[in-house]
């Protein structure tokens, strides 16, 4: 059992190392509980068994999680300490409620999508995928190899070292537009949501030009929180193009390997991710210095919020702006207990629906012959940023594959660009040889995953087209 003890400092409330790392074990079960029964529909003990035990869920035999399917909410303590609990709105998935009154949760989403304004609605199945979820049996025609292709998808499944395991769950190939391959491993199909983690920035990026198409926000914009806006706040000065850049220059601890970083607090401990992001200081100034931060894309997601005139249109937003007009009827983008979008980490989708949205960058940001962002505005996204290394990073958007040392992989199409996610979730777009692959899993720390690798056979079976 947990040994916590509260310490009290100059009449604060401290809260020492083993309560906070309990606080963060007790949110991420109860939020990994919550969004796999309740946005996933999956079986509690499935989620129990195949997401929260194995490597790195040592302590988990020391908190009892229990869920409610009738308030579809988990909670989840270590014997009465460090209580957390998730909770289920329908269109906007779960959230850890902190010191939210769930009653206030349930009045925030009451009728947010009532009949014409929700945006999961179901698609035209008889029509074709993307329009709808009609796939066509598919032949590799000339020019690709079919063996390769079936030798890569074969790999992207396999076990050869159960001790570091893959953990793929989906994969979907799309080739000119269309769905050519598609697999999933026992337990998921392709109506079965599946988190993004930093794959959800890209989502983000979307939204931010949209705002930018609407006149909302400019990218030059700077002061952009009232928090910052203050003579003397030397963060009034950060524009959003620094944001998207992740050029900040705020401090931020962007590892997940420890309890207590940054990202780690602000995801599952604090109820408020934009405002603990916004909090920190700035350790360079902006624009002189590029730090990736999952904080900087929730500081961003506050942005957004500030340019709408209510709570109830921005919480719309999402879904009525980019989710129904592409036909992403699975996804979900959860706000904090804030009213915040998570805009860093926590969208979930579909495979068949984070394709779509690769295809819907794949296509300058055009569906169905509608612009849906700026003319110009993938070009910003993919422009590099000279302070990222090796210009790998453009705004909110993978421009380059970290190899991993000694791996020998072959390097990518030089035009691909990507989202990348925390446990291997990836999905690849590669326009000279047009395809969108998306591949999502659970993958360990030291499992047996790398993206370049392992991708890479998959997308050469495709030839690059003409011109």
């Amino acid at each position: 059992m947990l040994a916590v003890v509260l310490v009290v400092t100059a009449g604060a409330i401290v809260l020492p190392r083993a309560y906070r790392v309990a606080l963060l074990a007790s949110g991420y079960m109860a939020q990994t509980l919550c969004t796999g029964v309740f946005v996933s529909d999956r079986s509690f003990d499935d989620v129990m068994a195949q997401d929260l035990t194995g490597p790195g869920f040592g302590l988990a035999v020391f908190f009892q999680p229990s869920a409610n399917p009738k308030a579809e909410a988990v909670t989840v303590s270590a014997n009465g300490i460090a209580t957390q609990t998730s909770l289920h709105r329908d269109g906007l998935g779960c959230t850890l409620i902190h010191d939210v009154k769930p009653e206030t949760l349930r009045a925030q989403s009451a009728g947010l999508f009532s009949a014409g304004t929700s945006t999961n609605s179901d698609p035209d199945n008889a029509a074709l995928w993307p329009e709808g979820e009609r796939v066509l049996a598919w032949s590799p025609p000339d020019g690709v190899d079919g063996e390769a292709l079936a030798a890569a998808i074969e790999d992207i499944f396999a076990e050869p070292d159960p001790a570091h395991p893959r953990g793929t769950r989906a994969l979907l190939v799309v080739h000119e537009g269309r769905i050519v391959a598609e697999r999933y491993a026992p337990g998921f199909d392709a109506s079965t949501p599946l988190i993004g983690w930093s794959m959800s920035k890209a989502a983000t990026n979307a939204l931010v030009g949209m705002r930018v198409m609407d006149g909302a926000i400019n990218l030059n914009d700077s002061a952009l929180l009232p928090e910052w806006r203050a003579v003397d706040d030397p963060r009034r000065a950060i524009t959003l193009n620094e944001l998207m850049r992740m050029t900040s220059g705020l401090a931020f601890q962007e590892d997940y390997g420890s309890d207590l970083s940054d990202v780690a607090q602000m995801l599952f401990v604090n109820g408020d991710a934009s405002g603990f992001a916004a909090s920190m200081p700035l350790v360079h100034a902006p624009g002189t210095k590029w730090s990736y931060s999952s904080g900087t894309t929730n500081v961003i997601a506050g942005v957004l919020r500030e340019t709408f005139a209510s709570e109830r249109d921005y919480l719309r937003f999402p879904n009525a702006r980019l989710f129904k007009p592409l036909g992403m009827t699975s996804a979900v983008l959860a706000p904090d207990a804030a009213g915040t979008f998570v805009g860093s980490s926590f969208l979930y989708a579909s495979a068949r629906d984070w394709a779509r949205l690769g295809l819907f960058f794949l296509r300058d940001g055009v569906w169905q012959g509608n612009r849906l962002l700026p003319a110009g505005w993938l070009a910003y996204s993919l422009r590099p940023t000279p302070l990222s290394p090796e210009n790998e990073y453009g705004a909110q958007m993978w421009l380059k594959l970290p190899l991993s040392p000694g791996l020998g992989e072959p390097p990518m199409p030089d035009d691909g660009y990507y989202m990348l996610g925390y446990q291997g979730q990836a999905v690849a777009i590669l326009p000279s040889r047009d395809l969108v692959v998306v591949r999502l899993g659970l993958t360990p720390d030291g499992g047996d995953w790398d993206t370049a690798r392992n991708l890479a056979p998959l997308v050469y079976a495709f030839p690059a087209k003409d011109g």
